[in-house]
């Protein structure tokens, strides 16, 4: 039997065109001057100095090394190889590290607060993120990411509110996806509506009603009903001491840490428990599970169910841990780049997560560089997380398969 190979070049022209604008805006936008990184901050009693770096050396360094990691994809692509992942992995810090560089000539750079506000940032894309794998892996598309991140906001700084308690908000934002995952299993599992409609009528439907709401109800009483108690940071003691690594994973609020805990056991769970082999089987062969005993619409459902208390809890992000009041639109399409977070990390957990670190940096990283005063336009910084969206779905993804029953209604017999 002849075996066909094939080559892709997307890594490879991805890796090269970023390379050769980075080079542009290097060679064009020139910032001589001195780059300081600040590792201090957080809580820890050990503080690292300054490190101080001359810019533009430190661009074109960095430009050496992404030359040579682009050249390697190519030489990949040539051979017919697939590209290990740690050549885009070092691509990104690389780039990311001669950016700041050049961004931040004549200024500093605070390296602690950059990771651990971007940290945070990643709150509602990793958890919704989360809730896109687990409906996918059991073969429902989970468009509705971003209604239900919506409404957790909207639920959690009421109750919150109400009851001066930030636990009770963050139940009710976990309530708040429920409510917008069990249309969506209803109308797309029971009643075999096409899900991805379901899932933009219900974000168009979440967006009016808590707008609304808002209009009506939060607006009037304010004082009572959008005045959030939010979660304050705790530290972890010991853990909180290590320098730069402490203050940026363990100085966190409780929202963080419920991340970790979320990402690690739906991670283990998915592909070491026997609910994980039932999801995956449910996903990938319904017919076949459905034969040995596996009840796949009920599976369904109340896996599509608990995907959406977990993208509710990353809504409590925006109104428990950022703003303590609710606002219009405050999700402002994060669910949607959660949803290509899904798609970049190949609907495994882990990498979903890292995808949505990325792209919570993305974010992180346009404020700073509006402070820095960089000659980039202003508009290209509000464009830059889904401009690093765009690129990491299409270019760094390579090939990749959905789950293969993801979006197709199981009719018994």
């Amino acid at each position: 039997m002849r075996r066909v190979r094939t080559r892709s070049w997307k890594l490879a022209i991805t890796l090269g065109a970023v390379t050769v604008l980075l080079a542009l805006l290097f060679a064009f936008s020139p910032r001589p001057g001195l780059a300081v990184f600040r590792l201090a901050g957080g809580p820890s009693t050990l503080q690292l100095g300054d490190v101080s770096v001359p810019a533009m050396p430190a661009a074109f360094g960095s430009l050496v090394l992404l030359a040579a990691l682009s050249v390697w994809a190519v030489v990949d692509a040539l051979a017919y190889r697939r590209t290990t992942i740690w050549v885009p992995i070092a691509f990104a810090a690389f780039g990311i590290f001669g950016f700041l560089a050049w961004a931040g000539a004549d200024g500093l750079i605070p390296v602690v607060s950059l990771l651990s506000g971007a940290l945070s940032l990643s709150v509602p894309l990793v958890l919704g993120g989360l809730g896109g794998v687990i409906g996918e892996r059991v073969g429902v598309v989970n468009v509705a990411i971003e209604g239900q991140l919506l409404l957790g906001a909207f639920s959690a700084a009421v109750l919150s509110s109400i009851t001066d308690n930030p636990f009770v908000g963050l139940v009710g934002a976990m309530v708040g996806g429920v409510l917008v995952a069990l249309v969506l299993a209803v109308f797309s599992i029971k009643y075999f509506v096409e899900q991805v409609i379901v899932g933009v009528v219900l974000n168009v439907l979440v967006l009016g009603l808590t707008t609304f709401l808002y209009g009506i109800v939060l607006v009037p009483n304010e004082l009572v009903l959008n005045r959030a108690t939010r979660f304050p940071k705790w530290p972890i003691p010991g853990l909180s001491e290590i320098p730069v690594v402490g203050a940026i994973l363990f100085n966190q609020t409780f929202v963080v840490y419920l991340m970790y805990i979320l990402v690690g056991v739906v991670a283990w769970g998915l592909y070491r428990t026997r609910w994980g082999l039932r999801v995956r089987a449910v996903g990938e062969h319904p017919q076949a599970a459905d034969t040995v005993g596996i009840k796949v619409n009920p599976t369904r459902f109340w896996n599509v169910t608990m995907a959406g208390a977990i993208a509710g809890a990353g809504g409590a992000y925006f109104t428990l841990v950022s703003v303590p009041q609710f606002g219009e639109n405050m999700t402002a399409g994060l669910g949607f780049i959660a949803l290509a977070a899904v798609i970049f990390g190949q609907w495994d957990p882990i990498k979903t997560a890292l995808a949505g670190l990325l792209f919570g940096f993305a974010n992180q990283l346009q404020g700073l560089l509006v402070v820095f005063g960089t000659p980039i336009p202003s508009q290209f910084m509000l464009m830059l997380p889904y401009i690093v969206t765009i690129l990491a779905v299409v270019g760094f993804v390579g090939r990749s398969r959905a789950p293969a029953a993801t979006g197709k209604p199981y009719r018994k017999g």
